[in-house]
Protein backbone atom coordinates (compact mmCIF):
# COMPACT_ATOMS: atom_id res chain seq x y z
CA UNK A 1 0.00 0.00 0.00
CA UNK A 2 1.68 3.07 -1.03
CA UNK A 3 2.23 5.78 1.57
CA UNK A 4 1.89 9.81 1.16
CA UNK A 5 -0.63 12.20 0.60
CA UNK A 6 -3.94 11.90 -1.65
CA UNK A 7 -5.05 14.97 -3.35
CA UNK A 8 -9.36 14.83 -3.72
CA UNK A 9 -10.70 18.30 -6.07
CA UNK A 10 -13.80 19.28 -5.02
CA UNK A 11 -13.39 17.13 -1.95
CA UNK A 12 -15.58 19.31 0.32
CA UNK A 13 -19.12 18.22 -0.34
CA UNK A 14 -21.24 15.67 -2.22
CA UNK A 15 -18.86 12.66 -3.53
CA UNK A 16 -15.55 14.61 -3.36
CA UNK A 17 -16.36 14.49 0.49
CA UNK A 18 -17.23 10.92 0.94
CA UNK A 19 -14.21 9.81 -0.89
CA UNK A 20 -11.95 12.25 1.48
CA UNK A 21 -13.86 10.34 4.42
CA UNK A 22 -13.04 7.11 2.89
CA UNK A 23 -9.33 7.60 2.99
CA UNK A 24 -9.21 9.28 6.34
CA UNK A 25 -11.28 6.68 7.66
CA UNK A 26 -8.42 4.07 6.17
CA UNK A 27 -5.94 6.18 7.91
CA UNK A 28 -4.52 8.50 4.60
CA UNK A 29 -4.05 11.57 4.74
CA UNK A 30 -6.16 13.34 2.41
CA UNK A 31 -5.64 17.41 1.35
CA UNK A 32 -9.12 18.22 -0.68
CA UNK A 33 -8.69 21.24 -2.81
CA UNK A 34 -12.23 23.35 -3.98
CA UNK A 35 -13.48 26.83 -4.26
CA UNK A 36 -14.63 27.58 -0.58
CA UNK A 37 -11.33 25.74 0.96
CA UNK A 38 -13.53 24.58 3.54
CA UNK A 39 -14.64 20.78 4.38
CA UNK A 40 -15.16 18.69 7.38
CA UNK A 41 -12.81 16.00 6.24
CA UNK A 42 -9.08 15.81 5.78
CA UNK A 43 -6.92 19.63 5.31
CA UNK A 44 -8.32 21.70 2.90
CA UNK A 45 -7.08 24.30 0.30
CA UNK A 46 -8.87 26.78 -1.43
CA UNK A 47 -8.03 26.69 -5.32
CA UNK A 48 -10.29 27.35 -8.12
CA UNK A 49 -9.52 24.19 -10.60
CA UNK A 50 -9.96 26.18 -14.22
CA UNK A 51 -7.28 28.84 -12.72
CA UNK A 52 -3.95 27.06 -14.41
CA UNK A 53 -1.83 28.85 -12.22
CA UNK A 54 -3.62 28.28 -9.07
CA UNK A 55 -3.59 24.55 -9.49
CA UNK A 56 0.02 24.30 -10.38
CA UNK A 57 0.64 26.35 -7.26
CA UNK A 58 -1.69 24.36 -5.07
CA UNK A 59 -0.20 20.87 -5.95
CA UNK A 60 2.97 22.05 -5.49
CA UNK A 61 2.26 22.96 -1.72
CA UNK A 62 0.90 19.98 -1.11
CA UNK A 63 3.96 18.25 -2.30
CA UNK A 64 6.16 20.03 -0.10
CA UNK A 65 4.15 18.42 2.88
CA UNK A 66 5.24 15.10 1.80
CA UNK A 67 5.58 12.59 -0.90
CA UNK A 68 2.35 12.45 -2.68
CA UNK A 69 0.70 9.35 -3.57
CA UNK A 70 -2.85 9.79 -5.63
CA UNK A 71 -5.13 12.11 -7.00
CA UNK A 72 -8.78 12.32 -7.23
CA UNK A 73 -10.02 14.41 -10.30
CA UNK A 74 -13.30 14.69 -8.93
CA UNK A 75 -14.37 18.19 -9.39
CA UNK A 76 -17.21 19.28 -12.00
CA UNK A 77 -19.84 20.97 -12.80
CA UNK A 78 -23.25 19.89 -14.85
CA UNK A 79 -24.76 22.50 -17.01
CA UNK A 80 -27.88 21.35 -18.96
CA UNK A 81 -28.25 22.32 -22.58
CA UNK A 82 -29.79 20.70 -25.50
CA UNK A 83 -27.58 20.73 -29.28
CA UNK A 84 -29.62 23.28 -30.92
CA UNK A 85 -29.84 25.88 -27.81
CA UNK A 86 -26.83 25.56 -26.00
CA UNK A 87 -24.11 28.69 -25.81
CA UNK A 88 -20.90 28.43 -26.67
CA UNK A 89 -19.99 29.84 -22.87
CA UNK A 90 -22.02 27.53 -21.37
CA UNK A 91 -20.31 24.65 -23.34
CA UNK A 92 -16.96 26.25 -22.45
CA UNK A 93 -17.72 26.58 -18.53
CA UNK A 94 -18.80 22.71 -18.28
CA UNK A 95 -15.07 22.06 -20.18
CA UNK A 96 -13.27 24.06 -18.35
CA UNK A 97 -13.78 22.27 -15.17
CA UNK A 98 -14.57 18.83 -16.21
CA UNK A 99 -12.20 18.90 -18.97
CA UNK A 100 -9.33 20.05 -18.78
CA UNK A 101 -8.79 21.09 -15.20
CA UNK A 102 -8.70 17.02 -15.20
CA UNK A 103 -5.77 17.13 -17.77
CA UNK A 104 -3.75 20.04 -15.38
CA UNK A 105 -4.66 18.54 -12.40
CA UNK A 106 -2.95 15.30 -13.66
CA UNK A 107 -0.41 16.72 -15.45
CA UNK A 108 0.88 19.03 -12.24
CA UNK A 109 1.05 15.94 -10.19
CA UNK A 110 2.76 13.78 -12.14
CA UNK A 111 6.18 14.84 -11.53
CA UNK A 112 5.26 14.21 -8.21
CA UNK A 113 4.58 10.89 -8.60
CA UNK A 114 6.98 9.97 -11.53
CA UNK A 115 9.68 8.68 -9.05
CA UNK A 116 7.50 6.60 -6.72
CA UNK A 117 4.28 5.61 -8.69
CA UNK A 118 0.88 6.55 -7.82
CA UNK A 119 -2.63 6.20 -8.80
CA UNK A 120 -4.85 8.50 -10.42
CA UNK A 121 -8.34 8.17 -10.50
CA UNK A 122 -10.57 10.48 -12.61
CA UNK A 123 -14.38 10.45 -11.98
CA UNK A 124 -16.34 10.40 -14.91
CA UNK A 125 -19.47 9.42 -15.55
CA UNK A 126 -22.29 6.89 -16.95
CA UNK A 127 -23.06 9.61 -19.56
CA UNK A 128 -19.85 9.55 -21.32
CA UNK A 129 -21.07 6.05 -23.83
CA UNK A 130 -25.06 7.89 -23.50
CA UNK A 131 -27.03 10.31 -25.67
CA UNK A 132 -28.69 12.16 -23.02
CA UNK A 133 -31.03 14.77 -24.11
CA UNK A 134 -30.05 18.00 -22.89
CA UNK A 135 -26.54 17.25 -21.84
CA UNK A 136 -24.62 17.90 -24.79
CA UNK A 137 -21.98 19.88 -22.84
CA UNK A 138 -21.81 17.26 -19.89
CA UNK A 139 -21.79 14.02 -21.79
CA UNK A 140 -18.53 15.43 -24.01
CA UNK A 141 -16.96 16.74 -21.27
CA UNK A 142 -17.09 13.18 -19.18
CA UNK A 143 -16.03 11.25 -23.08
CA UNK A 144 -12.85 13.88 -22.78
CA UNK A 145 -12.53 12.57 -19.04
CA UNK A 146 -12.43 8.75 -20.21
CA UNK A 147 -10.24 9.36 -23.17
CA UNK A 148 -7.63 11.46 -21.27
CA UNK A 149 -7.44 8.45 -19.10
CA UNK A 150 -6.57 6.01 -21.45
CA UNK A 151 -3.91 8.22 -23.43
CA UNK A 152 -2.29 8.84 -19.68
CA UNK A 153 -2.34 5.47 -18.65
CA UNK A 154 -0.20 4.85 -21.70
CA UNK A 155 2.28 7.19 -21.26
CA UNK A 156 2.37 6.72 -17.71
CA UNK A 157 2.89 3.14 -17.18
CA UNK A 158 6.49 2.88 -17.42
CA UNK A 159 6.45 5.17 -14.20
CA UNK A 160 4.35 2.88 -12.04
CA UNK A 161 1.07 5.23 -12.61
CA UNK A 162 -2.05 3.92 -12.58
CA UNK A 163 -5.16 5.67 -14.14
CA UNK A 164 -8.39 4.72 -13.76
CA UNK A 165 -11.88 6.12 -15.07
CA UNK A 166 -14.64 5.92 -12.27
CA UNK A 167 -18.18 6.50 -14.16
CA UNK A 168 -20.86 6.57 -11.42
CA UNK A 169 -24.57 7.05 -12.43
CA UNK A 170 -27.14 8.56 -10.79
CA UNK A 171 -26.19 9.38 -7.05
CA UNK A 172 -28.08 10.96 -4.72
CA UNK A 173 -26.50 14.16 -3.28
CA UNK A 174 -27.54 17.10 -1.60
CA UNK A 175 -27.56 19.00 -4.57
CA UNK A 176 -30.24 16.44 -6.29
CA UNK A 177 -32.29 14.63 -3.11
CA UNK A 178 -35.39 16.97 -3.95
CA UNK A 179 -34.99 15.76 -7.80
CA UNK A 180 -34.86 13.02 -6.69
CA UNK A 181 -37.49 12.15 -4.14
CA UNK A 182 -39.91 13.36 -7.02
CA UNK A 183 -42.42 10.78 -6.85
CA UNK A 184 -41.96 10.80 -11.19
CA UNK A 185 -38.33 10.44 -10.89
CA UNK A 186 -38.26 7.59 -8.40
CA UNK A 187 -40.57 5.59 -10.22
CA UNK A 188 -38.67 6.21 -13.62
CA UNK A 189 -35.09 5.39 -11.53
CA UNK A 190 -36.53 2.11 -10.29
CA UNK A 191 -37.72 0.97 -13.86
CA UNK A 192 -34.59 1.66 -15.20
CA UNK A 193 -31.62 0.88 -12.35
CA UNK A 194 -32.00 -2.64 -11.82
CA UNK A 195 -30.59 -2.56 -8.18
CA UNK A 196 -33.47 -0.02 -7.59
CA UNK A 197 -32.46 3.47 -7.63
CA UNK A 198 -29.94 5.57 -7.22
CA UNK A 199 -26.45 5.11 -5.74
CA UNK A 200 -25.07 7.06 -2.17
CA UNK A 201 -21.72 8.64 -2.42
CA UNK A 202 -20.61 6.02 -0.42
CA UNK A 203 -20.62 3.24 -3.07
CA UNK A 204 -18.47 5.74 -5.50
CA UNK A 205 -15.81 6.76 -2.84
CA UNK A 206 -15.12 3.12 -1.42
CA UNK A 207 -14.43 1.99 -4.98
CA UNK A 208 -11.82 5.06 -5.14
CA UNK A 209 -10.60 4.07 -1.53
CA UNK A 210 -9.97 0.76 -2.88
CA UNK A 211 -8.32 1.70 -6.16
CA UNK A 212 -6.36 4.17 -4.47
CA UNK A 213 -4.58 2.03 -1.43
CA UNK A 214 -4.53 -1.31 -2.88
CA UNK A 215 -1.99 0.22 -5.74
CA UNK A 216 -2.77 -1.83 -8.49
CA UNK A 217 -0.54 -0.58 -11.25
CA UNK A 218 -1.67 -3.66 -13.95
CA UNK A 219 -5.28 -2.06 -13.37
CA UNK A 220 -4.87 0.91 -15.69
CA UNK A 221 -6.81 2.76 -18.61
CA UNK A 222 -10.17 1.62 -17.37
CA UNK A 223 -13.50 3.23 -17.13
CA UNK A 224 -15.16 1.37 -14.43
CA UNK A 225 -19.03 1.96 -14.47
CA UNK A 226 -20.84 2.25 -10.92
CA UNK A 227 -24.53 2.33 -11.52
CA UNK A 228 -26.52 -0.07 -10.91
CA UNK A 229 -26.18 -1.33 -13.93
CA UNK A 230 -28.38 1.01 -15.61
CA UNK A 231 -26.08 1.68 -18.58
CA UNK A 232 -26.66 -1.90 -19.64
CA UNK A 233 -29.82 -2.56 -18.95
CA UNK A 234 -32.20 -3.26 -21.56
Amino acid sequence: MAEGLFIVTGGSKGIGQAIAAELVQKGREVVCLSRSGAGPVGQHMACDMTDEAAVRDSIAKIAAQGPIAGLVNNAGVHVGGSADTLSVADFNRTMALNATAVMVAARETFPFLRERGGTIVNIGSFFDRMGAPDNLAYCASKAAVAAMTRVMAVEWARHGIAVVNVAPGYIETDLNRDFLAREKVRAWMKSRIPTGGPGKPEDVARLVGALLTAAIPFLTGETIYIDGAQGINH
